[in-house]
């Protein structure tokens, strides 16, 4: 069967732990990695005749994600319940939102690949948002193999009422890899605006992928699955393109998509099902009886409205344009924002500083830093150079002090002690050689030791200038100015040979 003769057809649910010290509905903490079942409370464990109260943080941080994702806001918002039964959900419902969430009609840009290898490497798309919604989550199961067939389950409730946002897509992401940029443009705003951690191995942010396929050209959507038991943006990636292939092979032999939920095996790489899939009236969704609506007025909005900083996809596009960085180099600072953060901090600290500075600044971090921070499995929060230290060193370098060369030697030192390089050069006696008059005292030793190599300079052979650039930057442990060496080298070899 051929691909091609179908497309794909995918929307994601992404929920996300929102930063709060307290859950949605009690006072109990939102610390779930300690031992199980310690921050429980009558309320987050669904006993009876406890009265849920609304923790406000939460719903502030539902409030402002859904305005840095340009929805719209129900100024009358109310709650429900979900019901159904499951043995991590100790209420048999979910307090959760469904026909008036807070936020609805949003959207991101996100950077796809363009179709043509003619046009710009990155063209942009906009995938709608459907809502932005405010709910409960569930406890935890915890499985275990006993003998004898004694297997069993536990369950820890100390994640049950923690403050959960999910963010429903619209079926308007065409791929894998546009599911992957969707999700990644999602985590770098919410972390921009530090609504959450956004750590998938915590669980603090989770991800469902509804897809089916449909003939090419046609706009009807076709029979859906949804995919859960991703842990990672890859496995995202990868049950998608597994899934699409075993649908187009299910439809090309005759059979029917049934609307199940199925589940990613990362060991296996393939898709089991699960359950088959419920509708929304399964749930017998109604009003939460022991909330209240909720009315939200302007100057609330308007409040919330100017806590959000400047987000990822603006401050690239300032980047580029203000400090002249390529859309790599500015897509790369603004992905994360401790790394956005370090970026303007080491910048700030370059003055005076010149129009190439955000530029080998840029270079430093993208290439010498973050390569070694990688190499150690280490974030740049983690880094021991601080942003002002490595300003430093590249100011250093922009002012000819020290040779790129020395900043490497240097480099290496500050990420092994974190100390400030002007320190190091100055007990290693590092500083770089700019004095003409001390480096035509070494470049005529040079040229008298290389006798032939500065004959073939004279008679046109330009090549010959590299050879005796390198015996001056070795004659001085490489400390020598090696723009100031090239001057002077080209001007004593004009002269004629005594």
């Amino acid at each position: 069967m051929n691909n091609s003769a179908y497309e794909p057809v995918i929307g994601l649910e992404v929920h996300v732990q929102l930063k709060t010290k307290s859950k949605m509905f009690c006072g109990c903490s939102t610390e779930f990695t300690l031992d199980p079942n310690v921050n429980i409370c009558p309320v987050c464990t669904g006993q009876p005749g406890v009265l849920p109260v609304a923790n406000r943080k939460a719903i502030e941080l539902n409030l402002k994600t859904a305005l840095a994702l340009n929805c719209g806001i129900n100024r009358h918002s109310i709650f429900a319940r979900k019901n159904y039964f499951y043995p991590d959900l100790p209420k048999n419902y979910q307090i959760t939102q469904y026909e008036v969430p807070f936020g609805y009609d949003g959207f991101l840009e996100i950077d796809i690949e363009r179709e043509s290898p003619e046009a710009a490497a990155k063209a942009k798309k906009t995938i709608r948002i459907k809502r932005v919604h405010q709910e409960e989550d569930t406890g935890k199961l915890l499985h275990a193999l006993g003998s004898r067939k004694l297997d069993y389950s536990l369950v820890d409730f100390n994640r049950s009422g923690v403050p959960l946002l999910e963010i429903v897509s619209e079926p308007d992401i065409a791929n894998p890899d546009e599911a992957h940029a969707y999700l990644s443009a999602l985590k770098s705003v919410l972390q921009y605006i530090e609504v959450s951690d956004c750590d998938m191995e915590k669980g603090s942010l989770r991800c469902d992928a509804n897809v089916s396929i449909r003939k090419r050209g046609e706009t009807e959507l076709g029979t859906k699955t949804e995919i859960k038991n991703m842990n990672s943006f890859k496995s995202v990636r990868d049950a998608l393109d597994y899934e699409i292939r075993r649908q187009v092979e299910v439809v090309g032999n005759g059979g029917k998509i049934v609307q199940e939920t199925r589940l990613w095996d990362d060991k296996a790489n393939i898709t089991g099902s699960m359950r088959s899939k419920e509708q929304a009236h399964d749930y017998r969704y109604f009003p939460e009886p022991d909330l209240p609506p909720f009315e939200f007025d302007e100057n609330l909005i308007d409040a919330i409205k100017k806590d959000i900083p400047e987000l990822p996809e603006k401050l690239k596009q300032r980047l580029v344009e203000e400090c002249q960085l390529s859309q790599y180099d500015a897509e790369v600072l603004t992905k994360e924002k401790p790394l956005a953060r370090y970026f303007e901090t080491a910048l700030a600290s370059m003055n005076p500083r010149t129009p190439n500075s955000p530029k080998l600044l840029a270079n430093w971090i993208n290439t010498e830093l973050l390569g070694k921070l990688n190499s150690e499995n280490k974030n740049v929060e983690q880094s021991p150079v601080s942003p002002e230290n490595l300003g430093e060193l590249v100011k250093l370098i922009e002012t000819g002090a020290i040779s790129g060369k020395i900043a490497k030697t240097v480099f290496a030192d500050m990420m092994s002690t974190g100390r400030a390089p002007a320190a190091i050069i100055k007990e290693k006696g590092l500083v770089q050689i700019s004095d003409e008059n001390e480096l035509k005292n070494v470049i005529n030793d040079v040229i008298k030791e290389n006798q032939k190599a500065a004959d073939e300079y004279r008679a046109g052979k330009k090549q010959a200038l590299g050879s005796l650039v390198g015996a001056v930057m070795k004659k001085t442990s490489g400390k020598a100015n090696p723009q100031v060496v090239n001057k002077l080298l080209q001007e004593v070899l004009s002269e004629p040979a005594v």
